[in-house]
């Protein structure tokens, strides 16, 4: 599976440290970020994560264009809806073309780790059957 995992600036150190625990399940599976989220991963789990650019530089756009292709099985996007960022139209498109494309989307903690659970079990074994 096809895993796309992006984070706000507050949401960072959150996604480091989900990935640290689930880095088990996560290197089954192909990893694809924005560039500084990604190294961020790379550094404390030595996942190997497909890096996009920066998402003030068309990183969301990129990660866009993948799931618009049907390239990506599932995104975890750790948001910070408490600080507003600067690329915040691209936040929101990715989660619209998630919509749109039926591609299952964790914005939290909570609704993240469900999902990396049900990836685990098998039950998004079906997103192989609709590509």
């Amino acid at each position: 599976m096809n895993i796309g995992l992006v984070a706000n600036d507050g949401k960072k150190k959150l996604m480091q440290n989900f990935c640290i625990a689930y880095r088990g399940i996560l290197n089954k599976h192909e990893l694809y970020s924005t560039a500084t989220t990604g190294r961020l991963i790379e550094e404390v789990t030595n996942l190997n994560v497909h890096k996009y650019l920066a998402g003030s530089l068309g990183g969301g756009q990129q990660l866009g264009s993948q799931i618009e292709h049907n390239l990506i099985d599932m995104v975890i996007f750790l948001r910070d809806p408490l600080n507003k960022e600067t690329n915040e139209p691209d936040i929101f498109s990715i989660l619209h073309l998630c919509d749109v494309h039926n591609i299952p989307l964790a914005t939290n903690l909570a609704t993240a780790e469900l999902l990396i659970h049900a990836l685990e079990r098998g039950d998004l074994e079906w997103r192989e059957m609709y590509r």
